[in-house]
């Protein structure tokens, strides 16, 4: 009996998940439009749109000379803000060694520009506060309260100024307000889970920070401050400032500077996985004298297995360490685990170290888990406070875009023509068989249009030249999955198998060859991707994009509509048009033409399978070669005789 290919789901099944994801990315986009500033076409990068270049020159304080590796840190430095502001795309190079070139696309707004042109300031600061990155609870907030309430009850009693008695919500020694009120990392803010309002959060964090009770935030410190690690220094407004900053906010990443080295800092770590309150500057980043990176080693001189960042303070800087590890090791910092300092660069939060020994000799080995790159990456940053640079701004100017504009043109008519090759080979080579590739083509095209027009809107993403690249030689990739799977049905109704039959197993067959072949452009795009930088990542995102896209319209729509076509009377009856005539194409069966109706070499051929037609095939060449060897030996005996 002849072999049928495993059961599949219904073409329609898959045709509707594909229809449920072309609403969800096109109705993304018009939900957008109406309510935020999406819009229907994809945004353009620097060489297609134009933009501000400005032309920076760093420089020191004291007039010391500047190396390469300074400028390239400035670089990383600049290339982190302008991504941390949402900007992509943006040009970042060295010009002569000596001057900084940024190149923005589009119409930047002043606050980026300042990103752009403020010096990188590193600062070691006092450690007073950490918490989960999220803005404070409101409901966790009045659950505290009440609890302490509940256990000092004040009996309507009132304070000598005649305003009710809030001491239950002033803070002790090293503790938060409130009993250290939660963020909305740690409870659900509503009774009906629902996140709270910022009008919420706004009351909840006043509630919290009025530490006197009087209605009104103050920004002066309530007692005069010991040291710098002194909770002192926080004030009403720091409280508040904390209590609101929301620290899972890409928009509160992106550091700058401009904060004031004399008083407290609110302020996130560099990745959003926790907010601090941070006092006054101890030791400016100027101080440090080296910083590498390498193994961890103990006091014995054996390594532990893990990175560890290495720092040397000049001499100024190692007595004022030294004060500060004293002053940290003490018994009540310890105990309060409050025995730590910040090491904050563009006013954001690097890392915020314990201290295990008081250090005199001004050389720190900072651990805590660092893998190699994040080690090497922290090293580099401490280098780059070693030197008080600053940028000065040669020039600011707008580019135009009128050498990209013309490539585009150019690009879009090769990537016209190549369509219109694509489409006239299928019909040439596949006939009925090109409405498939035309429409599949149509959708791929459709999908990666709006998945660009969704990206630029929710990730900032823009098209480039060799972005647009990418989805050119994209056609060339989709239309070879289409030619793999055609080719494979082909070849099963060369063998004789009906078309219906034909499509799925050769689909079985297909499907295998289409994904090892875009699993490598995908493997190809990613290493293009992260090795590379500037432009050639652009041309290696819509690569990556648009194999992605490739996989997703072969399996969810151009398998189901032959599946569809196919029990159609053109496609399905074999139609000499159809690409699929099982004449044409040298079967040795004729194809199926429904209501029992075959043509002929009857219906007992019809019937056999591909190996019962294999083995008759094998029989009678085994009878014919046995024929002509009897044949051979009545020759000889008659010759004998």
């Amino acid at each position: 009996m002849a072999t049928r290919p495993p059961a599949q789901s219904r073409p329609s099944s898959r045709l509707i998940l594909l229809g449920v994801l072309v609403v969800l990315i096109f109705g993304s986009i018009f939900g957008g439009t109406k309510l935020s500033d999406a819009s229907w076409s994809p945004n353009l990068a620097l060489d297609l749109e134009g933009g501000t270049q400005l032309i920076l020159t760093p420089q020191t304080d004291d007039g010391s000379q500047i190396t390469d590796s300074d400028v390239q840190q400035a670089i990383e430095i600049i290339r982190q803000r302008v991504n941390s502001s949402g900007v992509s795309e943006a040009e970042i190079t060295s010009q002569g060694g000596t001057n900084i070139v940024v190149a923005l696309p589009g119409e930047p707004d002043e606050d980026t520009l300042n990103l752009v042109r403020q010096s990188a300031q590193l600062r070691f600061r006092a450690f007073l506060y950490q918490a989960p990155p999220g803005p404070i609870d409101p409901q966790a907030l009045d659950q505290a309260l009440a609890e302490q309430e509940e256990a000092n009850p004040t009996d309507g009693t009132e304070g000598t100024d005649g305003s009710a008695d809030t001491e239950s919500a002033a803070p002790e020694e090293g503790a938060a307000p409130a009993d250290e009120p939660a963020t909305e990392d740690d409870a659900p803010s509503t009774e009906s889970g629902a996140a709270p309002t910022t009008a919420q959060i706004d009351e909840a964090a006043r509630k919290a920070a009025d530490l006197d009770g009087d209605g009104e935030i103050s920004d002066t410190p309530t007692t005069e401050p010991t040291s710098p690690s002194d909770q002192a220094w926080i004030t009403e407004q720091d409280w508040y400032d904390f209590y609101t900053l929301n620290c899972t906010d890409p928009e509160n990443l992106i550091g700058g500077g401009g904060d004031d080295p004399a008083k407290p800092l609110v302020t996130c770590a560099t990745d959003g996985s926790s907010k601090y309150i941070v006092g006054p500057m101890e030791i400016p980043g100027t101080d440090i004298a080296s910083a590498s990176s390498g193994m961890a080693y103990s006091q014995a001189g054996a390594p532990t297995g893990e990175y560890a960042v290495n720092l040397k303070f000049n001499a100024e800087g190692t007595a004022t360490f030294k004060e500060i590890t004293e002053r940290l090791r003490q018994p009540e910092m310890v105990s309060s685990q409050r025995n730590r300092f910040a090491i904050v660069l563009d006013s954001l939060v690097v890392s915020a170290p314990s201290v295990n020994d008081v250090i005199p000799n001004g050389e720190a080995q900072i651990t805590g888990g660092f893998t190699r790159e994040a080690a090497a990456t922290m090293a580099r940053q401490l280098s780059f406070g070693a030197l008080p640079i600053h940028f000065e701004v040669q020039s600011e100017a707008q580019i135009s875009a009128t050498l990209g504009s013309e490539q585009l043109q150019t690009g879009l008519i090769a990537g016209l023509i190549g369509l219109g090759l694509v489409v006239l080979y299928s019909l040439l080579q596949y006939r009925g068989l090109a409405l498939v590739t035309v429409t599949s083509l149509t959708v791929a095209a459709g999908l990666v249009f709006g998945t660009i027009a969704l990206l630029s809107w929710l990730m900032g993403y823009r098209l480039s030249l060799p972005g647009v690249a990418g989805l050119i030689i994209a056609i060339g990739i989709t239309a070879d999955s289409f030619i793999i799977y055609f080719e494979r049905i082909r070849d099963e109704v060369r063998e004789g198998r009906e078309l219906s039959a034909a499509v799925d197993q050769g689909w079985l067959r297909a499907r295998r060859t289409v994904i090892a072949s875009d699993m490598v452009n995908l493997l190809a795009a990613a290493v293009l991707y992260f090795l590379a930088v500037g432009s050639v990542r652009g041309f290696a995102f819509t690569l990556g994009l648009t194999t992605v896209i490739d996989l997703v319209v072969v399996f969810l729509f151009t398998h189901p509509i032959m599946r569809v076509l196919i029990r159609t009377k053109f496609f399905g009856g074999g139609h000499r048009f159809s690409g699929l005539d099982p004449v044409h194409l040298g079967s040795s069966v004729t194809a199926y033409r429904g209501a029992g109706r075959v043509l002929s070499r009857g219906e007992r051929e019809q019937a056999l399978s591909i190996a019962e037609r294999k083995r008759a095939a094998r029989q009678q060449e085994e009878a014919m070669a046995g024929a002509v060897a009897g044949s051979d030996s009545d020759s000889d005996t008659k010759d004998g005789q």
